[in-house]
C-alpha cells in the first residue's frame, strides 16, 4: 500500500463507522468505473482516438475556448 493511502486509511479509521462506510463504497465506486472505462477503451481504441482528432480540430478552428463553454 502506497504511504499516501495508508495515511488516508489511518484518518478514515478516525471517523465514525458509517463514514467509514461511505468512504469505503466511494473507493469501490471509483475502482469499478475505472474498471468499466478500461474495458470499454479497450474494446473500442479507434472511437477514442477518433474522439482525439475531433477534439483537436474543433480546439484548431476556434470552436472550444475551455471549460467555461459547459
Amino acid at each position: 500500500m502506497s504511504a499516501l493511502l495508508d495515511h488516508a486509511v489511518e484518518k478514515a479509521q478516525e471517523r465514525p463507522d458509517e463514514e467509514q462506510d461511505f468512504i469505503a463504497a466511494l473507493i469501490l465506486d471509483e475502482i469499478e468505473d475505472d474498471r468499466v472505462w478500461e474495458e470499454a477503451l479497450a474494446r473500442s481504441p479507434g472511437k477514442l482516438a477518433a474522439l482525439v482528432t475531433l477534439a483537436e480540430q474543433q480546439v484548431r478552428e476556434g470552436h472550444y475556448h475551455g471549460f467555461d463553454d459547459l
